[in-house]
């Protein structure tokens, strides 16, 4: 039986304004974990507050392969300077030595600069738009947290679930079953390194700022599993995000309905420490 779950909201200092949500979430005690994109400039100067939720919530690198721009240089990946697109990198990581040598470079980069800006290893690794899971990414990822990290110091996110829960939740159901199957075989390779893995995963949405959210939040709490991770995507609204990501209109319908979520009885928001076993 669940015992509780983990609300992740990805992508802190991708740019203010979906920083500054996720912080005020942080403060309300509404999110119990943060994924952040140490290659965004806003990264270093918004450290520190985000600092302040150690040991409140998890605190973990949103590897980010696909946004803006890279810390390292990254010829064959992004040989002017700009991250490709998604699509971009699966193939290229799928078919490329050099660019899983840029990659490897990449991670490297980022982990260090979750490092020094906080003082402290990660919480744990997850992806934005799940590249971690990629076939080209995972063992590059993989391989450098086993060998940089302790066995069982940190987590790694496995965005698949049972078809049966997916089914159950009815919420952006074919797009939760294609990210599912992209990571199949991600979680035995995490465990084989000494990672940990949430078992249990939701909060894959439609992105509609029209939908209720709230609901949404209810649904994806239907048949957890034993160490549930609930992702989402709170924002604020600034003239950076449409520049950078699709995902706009619906980050404040999301913040303000985390911001009003009461969890359901005996279903607790807790940290992955506190659920996992």
């Amino acid at each position: 039986m669940a015992k509780g779950f983990i609300l992740c909201a990805d992508d802190f200092a991708l740019t203010d304004g979906v920083s500054r949500a996720i912080l005020d979430l942080l403060e309300r005690g509404k999110l119990t974990a943060t994924g952040a994109m140490t290659n965004r400039p806003h990264w270093r100067r918004l450290a520190p507050e985000l600092g302040a939720f150690a040991g409140r919530a998890d605190l973990g690198l949103h590897l980010n392969l696909t946004c803006a721009a890279p810390l390292s240089a990254m010829p064959r990946l992004a040989p002017a300077g700009a991250l490709p697109g998604l699509k971009a990198v699966a193939r290229a990581a799928a078919v490329s030595p050099a660019a899983r040598a840029d990659i490897a470079v990449e991670i490297v980069r980022q982990l260090d600069a979750f490092e020094d800006a906080l003082g402290r290893s990660p919480d744990f690794v997850d992806g934005h738009q799940h590249v971690h899971v990629l076939p080209g990414v995972r063992h590059v990822l993989l391989d450098t947290l086993a060998r940089r990290y302790p066995a069982g110091s940190l987590y790694v996110r496995d965005p698949a679930d049972r078809l049966s829960a997916i089914r159950a939740r009815g919420v952006a159901v074919g797009k939760a079953l294609v990210i599912a199957g992209l990571a199949t075989g991600f979680r035995s390779a995490a465990l084989k390194r000494g990672l940990r893995v949430n078992r249990g995963f939701s909060g894959v949405a439609p992105f509609d700022p029209q939908r209720d959210f709230a609901a949404d939040l209810t649904s994806f709490l239907i048949a957890p599993g034993p160490c549930h991770l609930v992702m989402c995507h709170p924002g604020f609204l600034d003239d950076e995000l449409a520049t950078l990501d699709p995902v706009v209109a619906s980050r404040p319908v999301e913040h303000a309905a985390i911001a009003t979520f009461v969890p359901p009885r005996g279903l607790p928001l807790s940290r992955f420490g506190a659920l996992e076993g």
